[in-house]
């Protein structure tokens, strides 16, 4: 997959697939597009590409993802529209930590949908990320020794700040921030998320589009 590419889908054409035949193609994401031509026409070529001697089958459906962002294929569907796909992508490789989101999808708010997570993309402020801690001892261990809440209470423990049980104490946070730990670090939702795009109402920026 290249570096410009956040996911890829397998495009299938519907009316083929329901006479006995699968005929499709997968398309890179965002989908790529020259000067010449907008995302608009590029996807109508995309359709063209798979018709079947002719037949020309307007709709579609969706086999297959692939992307290196682990969860993110498991949140689309069969029958997602390739316009909002496309901008989901662009609204991806916008962000500045893709690791931050890989944890966000982790943690399940705003993931039902494309639409959703378009506005999980513009939500990263709202969720509190530490990345490479990895367990409950970590978690602990970050908030009494580095965030400065402790300093001098620790101090003034001398040795026997050994003893601290880091392990229940990270626990306890845990439990409290309502947090969980992934593959890239520990992750909670300190604020509630806006959703600040309705595929309904709003339409995709021009921007995304030429």
């Amino acid at each position: 997959m290249r570096n410009d590419v956040v996911f890829r889908a397998y495009v299938t054409n519907l009316g083929m697939y329901n006479e006995g035949h699968l005929v499709g193609m997968w398309v890179d994401f965002p989908i790529a597009h020259d000067a010449d031509t907008d995302v608009k026409e590029a996807i109508n070529e995309v359709l063209c590409d798979i018709r079947v001697d002719g037949m020309f089958y307007e709709e579609y459906f969706i086999t297959d993802y692939e992307s290196e962002i682990e969860g993110l294929a498991d949140c689309f569907g069969e029958y997602e529209n390739l316009l909002l796909l496309h901008y989901l992508a662009c609204k991806i490789q916008e962000m500045d930590d893709v690791e931050q989101f890989e944890s966000m999808i982790a943690y399940g708010e705003m993931t039902g949908s494309v639409e959703d997570l378009i506005n999980l993309t513009d939500n990263a402020e709202c969720f509190y990320f530490m990345p490479h801690v990895e367990n409950d001892y970590d978690l602990g261990y970050e908030y009494a020794e580095n965030s400065g809440l402790f300093t001098e209470a620790l101090k003034s423990l001398g040795s026997l700040a050994n003893y601290i049980d880091y392990e229940s104490y990270g626990r306890d946070i845990r439990l409290d921030e309502g947090g969980i730990h992934t593959k890239n670090g520990y992750i909670s939702l300190t604020d509630p998320i806006r959703c600040c795009f309705d595929s309904s109402k709003d339409g995709i920026p021009d921007e995304y589009l030429q």
